[in-house]
């Protein structure tokens, strides 16, 4: 695993061990950013159950103005903070140890808008919905932002959900990227 382009394109990453993390393959990572285009300087980036930080940490390579990686596990904030020191962008960064759904509470209490949100919640549970429910419910993404959801192949979503639209869908083997915006 490794950045894929921008400041710090070719940096290798570390993941967490075991299996309750599924770090994002680079040509999934790669397919991704090149559905996005370039990246605003002035994005502000939610990276929610960020396991290894790898889509945050890309977004910040290639110009993201500050990211927020979020993830309940011990090991997986141990291996973000890693990094980030590593690839030396820790000054741009906000790491948080919380369950991904109470975060999305708290960043709307401190009025925090974000151009992107990227989720991987772990597959089989119904987080992809709930975070989305609770995404719109508190309304932290920015008009114009993107919500791109990693997830099982097989969860196939809505064309709408809440008050978002689909505007882009792409199968990667088991995996797939959902993309949603605002109506």
């Amino acid at each position: 695993m490794r950045v894929i382009s921008g400041s710090k394109k070719g940096h290798r990453l570390k993941a967490p061990k075991g299996k309750d993390t599924r770090p994002t393959e680079d040509r999934i990572k790669e397919s991704l950013f090149n559905i996005l285009g370039d990246i605003d300087k002035n994005s502000i980036v939610l990276d929610l159950c960020a396991g290894s930080g790898s889509i945050g940490i890309e977004f910040l390579s290639r110009g993201a103005k500050i990211a927020y990686f979020v993830d309940s596990s011990p090991q997986s904030i141990k291996i973000i903070k890693e990094n980030l020191i590593y690839t030396e962008l820790g000054e741009r960064a906000n790491i948080m140890k919380i369950d991904a759904l109470r975060s999305i509470n708290v960043f709307a209490n401190k009025g925090i808008l974000f151009d992107y949100i990227f989720m991987d919640p772990p597959y089989g549970k119904d987080l992809i919905i709930k975070m989305l429910e609770r995404v719109w419910e508190k309304s932290i993404l920015n008009k114009q932002g993107i919500i791109i959801l990693e997830h099982e192949k097989e969860l196939i979503l809505e064309d709408k959900v809440y008050g978002f639209t689909k505007l882009d869908y792409r199968d990667y083997g088991n995996k797939s990227l959902t993309f949603y915006t605002n109506n």
